[in-house]
């Protein structure tokens, strides 16, 4: 999947309020980022997925805070 199907299925995503979606779609986005050496913008990206995947009680939020964590960009979590 290319960025511009990514940025179409992420508005589709947002418009139906598909939160198990949204978790899948951010996490591709922070894997594109992150093949493209963009630190940041995989972080931002995993910050989404993760806010997503607490909002839907996924089970994906944990890992995704693990990554986070192991980033420097957020605080453990006890989920």
């Amino acid at each position: 999947m290319d960025k511009a199907e990514l940025d179409v299925r992420l508005l589709a995503a947002h418009a139906s309020a598909d939160l198990t979606a949204l978790v899948a779609l951010y996490t591709r986005a922070a894997d594109l980022a992150e093949a493209e050496d963009d630190f940041d913008a995989s972080c931002f990206y995993l910050t989404h997925a993760f806010v997503f995947a607490l909002e839907a009680g996924a089970p994906e939020a944990q890992a995704l805070n693990d990554t986070l964590v192991a980033r420097g960009r957020a605080h453990k979590v006890a989920l």
